[in-house]
């Protein structure tokens, strides 16, 4: 029997590579080409699997134009890239990376969040312009961290991961909004206590936004919540683009609604609302909350342990559906 072909979109790790392709054949993207979206269809006629970075959309045009496809395995915790019912339909199986990078994830977030509070990045600008002439009692003075209010929106696993951080590390108090409320003990492991949103926004002297994004969570901070911060708050976003509104973020920036922000996710991404460039008092990132080397390739790695479960038939090991005809499909070929 012939070996599943299985494409990889973007370059990831060259021992994981090596490592599929004793099981499969593989066609991979050594330059790290970003294909559009008609590229990326070309060169998926005649392969079995996908492994994606979550940034391609899979969506039912792409499944009716890619009959052959089985499985699109993502190497992100975050899987808004797939159209789930679309996928289910067309007996697609979608995975994805959890876990693997959550304490890494939780570690930048933490440390974007002391980025911003301290002015770290306005400050060196600064001091690289040569505008650093003298001393003074208030130069950058910015927000206290430790015994404040850090505030979290969407307590999963990063979300329980930044405020064991925050309350053990730096005494911080611990306030927390989520669609569900974590059970006592978790509740205590992160000595962390449930708030309705409008007193999360009001009351957190640091707000992480934790949550994955959805139609639901569609700017979730907008203006109207933007209002009910202190002035003095930081808003941080490690969680997707789309949950904050940008405009309106960069807005409240520059007329000083809240002191700052931190972000390594944005709208359109790699774009960004240029907005956001002309005020001082933000700190950005390229979506790199992840990228340790260790973690980067422990994602890929069961990105691809995730395209061999699956096509030996034993399952995929972190499914985001459960499509029974893609499943049926390869216990056919087996």
């Amino acid at each position: 029997m012939s070996r599943p072909k299985i494409l990889l979109s973007r370059a990831i790790a060259p021992e994981v590579v090596a490592h599929l392709a004793q099981h499969f054949e593989v066609q991979s993207n050594p330059q790290d080409v970003q294909w559009t979206r008609a590229e990326l269809i070309a060169r998926l006629q005649g392969q079995d699997g996908l492994l994606d970075t979550g940034t391609q959309r899979i969506d039912a045009d792409l499944l009716a134009a890619c009959p052959q496809l089985k499985i699109v395995a993502n190497l992100s915790v975050g899987f808004n890239n797939f159209d789930v019912p679309a996928m289910v339909a067309a007996g697609v199986q979608g995975t994805n990376a959890p876990d693997v990078l959550t304490e890494t994830t939780a570690d930048f977030g933490f440390a974007l969040l002391m980025a911003t509070a301290r002015r770290i990045c306005e400050s060196e600008h600064y001091l690289r312009a040569g505008k650093w002439q003298s001393w003074s009692h208030d130069l950058f003075a910015g927000a206290e961290v430790h015994g404040t209010t850090l505030g979290i929106l969407g307590m999963g696993r990063i979300g329980q991961a930044i405020a064991r951080r925050g309350a053990h590390g730096f005494g911080m108090k611990v306030i927390y909004h989520n669609r569900s409320q974590l059970t006592p003990e978790l509740e205590a492991e992160c000595k962390a206590r449930y708030v309705d949103k409008q007193e999360l926004l009001r009351s957190a002297d640091h707000l992480v936004l934790v949550l994955p994004y959805t139609a639901q969570s569609h700017h979730a901070v907008g203006a109207a919540e933007l209002a009910l911060m202190k002035p003095t708050a930081t808003l941080i976003n490690i969680a997707r683009g789309g949950i904050v509104d940008d405009a309106a973020l960069a807005r409240a920036l520059r007329a000083r609604t809240i002191a700052a922000a931190g972000l390594d996710v944005f709208e359109g991404e790699p774009s960004l609302h240029p907005d956001l460039l002309e005020v001082p008092n933000v700190v950005l990132t390229p979506h790199i909350a992840s990228a340790t080397g260790p973690t980067r390739r422990a994602m890929a790695q069961l990105a691809a342990d995730n395209l061999q479960a699956f096509f030996a038939g034993e399952g995929a090991l972190t499914p985001v559906n459960t499509p029974d005809a893609a499943a049926a499909r390869v216990r056919a070929a087996l």
